[in-house]
């Protein structure tokens, strides 16, 4: 999410004492507590709170009529193309996520949102970089074409170094180490997700340092893989089971006959 109401997104000193408090909230996996602080009377929070929500049903699986709610708020509220583009990529993302959750199959409606997103987000805006980054998971995860989202999560990096967006680098380092991984590649794999702990450790953005412990875990060797693991295994137990869909991949091997 890289669209903020007011000065900065909360993660650094000089921030919008307003932000500071949402983004402390937003890491502590408290979405909904995050979005009441926020009034959604502008397009700039309008839009927030919807990505607030989209969030949530990501990291979750639940939320869907909050999010639809505050998607339709913010785009109603959209003067200008950027605006409008901005809520087209959260459209796009809440009905990937509903796809990918084995909700309902929202795939054409994603893939037509993101497009929509790219004709109105203007080439080098910050919002691109975010767009860049979504298409990266169409392709990944629901056309399944490893190069069209290696290209789509480059750009993104590109965007995010530009832009100085420490959040979007740290998906877009651990979203290209997996596709390394996969590749068989394990020292740049082992880099990549090495960043995007850093990147999540240095930001406080515990709800996504879970995943991060589990995925560089994926590709080191013992007795650290299961170091890393148990480390993830201990912010998920606090976070309450979040994000759900890490449960599986922290999920012990089965035992042996």
């Amino acid at each position: 999410m890289a669209y903020t109401a007011m000065s900065g997104n909360g993660t650094t000193a000089g921030d919008d004492p307003l932000q500071t408090a949402v983004w402390r909230l937003r890491s502590r996996a408290c979405w909904a507590d995050a979005a009441a602080l926020l009034r959604p009377d502008t397009p700039a929070t309008a839009l927030q709170r919807a990505a607030l929500m989209v969030e949530k049903c990501l990291y979750t699986e639940q939320g869907w009529e909050e999010a639809e709610d505050a998607l339709r708020t913010a785009e109603a509220l959209a003067q200008d193309d950027e605006e409008r583009g901005a809520a087209a990529c959260e459209r796009g993302q809440l009905a990937y996520t509903a796809t990918l959750h084995g909700v309902r199959d929202r795939a054409d409606e994603a893939r037509a949102a993101l497009g929509r997103a790219a004709a109105l987000i203007p080439p080098g805006a910050a919002g691109r970089a975010v767009l860049d980054f979504r298409r990266g998971l169409l392709a990944e995860n629901l056309a399944h074409s490893p190069q069209a989202a290696r290209a789509a999560y480059r750009r993104a990096h590109a965007g995010a170094t530009a832009h100085a967006d420490p959040l979007l680098l740290s998906f877009t380092w651990r979203h290209l180490a997996g596709l390394a991984l996969r590749d068989g590649e394990l020292a740049e794999a082992r880099h990549g997700f090495a960043e995007s702990l850093r990147l999540r450790e240095e930001l406080g953005y515990l709800v996504g340092t879970a995943p991060a412990l589990a995925s560089l875990a994926d590709a080191e060797v013992e007795p650290e893989a299961s170091r890393l693991r148990e480390e993830a295994r201990r912010l998920y137990r606090l976070l309450g089971g979040v994000p759900t869909w890490l449960a599986r991949q922290l999920a012990p091997p089965a035992a042996t006959a």
